[in-house]
Formats: C-alpha cells, sequence, structure tokens
C-alpha cells in the first residue's frame, strides 16, 4: 500500500474509533490529526472538510458490512440449498460472529451519522439513505426466496421484514451499550432467527 493510502485510511481508522465512542459532533480534525501524527494540512490533503470524512467513513463502513454480509450468507448457502433454512444458517452464524466480540459491536458508522444528520450535508445524508436501502435490497431479495416456497402465515409487508434485519442488530447494539451486556445483540439476532423460522416455517418442523 502506497504511503497516502497508508494515511488515509490510518485517519479513517482513528476517526472511526472516535465517532464510534462519542459521535461526530464531539470529534475534532484536531485530535484526528494529533492521534494521526500527521500535519492539518496532511488531513485536509485527504479529506477537505468534516462532511467528506463522513462520506469515506460510511461508504467504507457499507463495503465491509456488505463484505461480512456476502460472506455469511454464502457460506449459509454452501450448507443448504433450501432458502428458508439457508438464512436461518445465516442468522446464527451472524450471531455466532457477534458473540466472537467480547466487548460487544464496537458500533454503526451509519447509525451514528443518522443521528447527527443536520451537521451533514446531502451527499451524506443520500450516502446513509443508499446503506440503509441496499440492506433493505439485500434482505428483501431473501425473503422473497423464502416465500416463494414457504408462504407466511401471517400477513407481511417483506420491505418492512427486511428493515427489520438491520433494525434488530442495531436496536441489539443500543441495548448492549445501555446496559452494558455484550450479549445482548446475540440474542436479538436469535430472537429475530427464532421470529422468521416461525413466520414461514410449514406445518412440518424446519
Amino acid at each position: 500500500m502506497a504511503r497516502g493510502s497508508e494515511t488515509r485510511v490510518r485517519i479513517l481508522d482513528i476517526a472511526q474509533d472516535a465517532v464510534l465512542a462519542k459521535g461526530f459532533d464531539a470529534t475534532s480534525i484536531d485530535e484526528i490529526v494529533a492521534a494521526a501524527e500527521i500535519t492539518k494540512s496532511g488531513f485536509f490533503y485527504h479529506f477537505p472538510d468534516k462532511n467528506a470524512l463522513a462520506l469515506a467513513l460510511i461508504e467504507r463502513h457499507i463495503e465491509v458490512e456488505d463484505a461480512i454480509f456476502d460472506d455469511l450468507f454464502a457460506r449459509a448457502r454452501e450448507l443448504s440449498d433450501d432458502p428458508l433454512h439457508a438464512f436461518l444458517i445465516g442468522l446464527r452464524l451472524l450471531a455466532e460472529m457477534l458473540a466472537d466480540m467480547p466487548n460487544g459491536h464496537p458500533g454503526c458508522i451509519v447509525a451514528t451519522a443518522a443521528y447527527q444528520d443536520r451537521q451533514f450535508d446531502r451527499a451524506v445524508r443520500d450516502a446513509n439513505r443508499r446503506a440503509v436501502l441496499g440492506w433493505r435490497a439485500r434482505f428483501r431479495a431473501m425473503f422473497d426466496e423464502i416465500a416463494a416456497r414457504y408462504p407466511p402465515r401471517e400477513p407481511v409487508d417483506l420491505d418492512a421484514l427486511a428493515d427489520m434485519v438491520n433494525t434488530v442488530v442495531e436496536g441489539g447494539i443500543v441495548m448492549s451499550k445501555a446496559l452494558g451486556e455484550p450479549g445482548a445483540t446475540v440474542d436479538q439476532v436469535l430472537l429475530l432467527r427464532t421470529f422468521v423460522k416461525q413466520l414461514f416455517s410449514p406445518d412440518r418442523p424446519v
């Protein structure tokens, strides 16, 4: 990796840790510059302002999250060709991954930016919206395939159900931090798994 790229990654890593710990508003460019041991001009070379930094953090977060979900649910599909079975396996793998984080999930850049969206420009808000819609589309495609084989036992809006996956994870992170219980997010994901299983399961056990 070129030196300039290394510096950019270091800035993003430091900024992400600070933002997840205390939010965008309380994270200053000065503290990022000091921690990265660069000059302010070095920071502004990579990020002209805080909006540019926030946009880069969100875009990187989307890329990382997409890679994680791609991997988890691809592994699940290798274990079962049945769409419902594969989805339930994917949620189990997600719960296991979260359980391997002894201090709990560090948090979500997209959620943090959404809480403080008034300080950002349109590009940042659009990136946040794109992230959420991307996750909706991912899980909606899975639920479409499941529903085609296993009609839901109750009427359900599949877009809202797709959003529920992200909502449960994000809500679990909030509960985990508020209660100081790292396992709270895992518990919520497993409850979601039970709900999906009951919603789509036919009369025979799945």
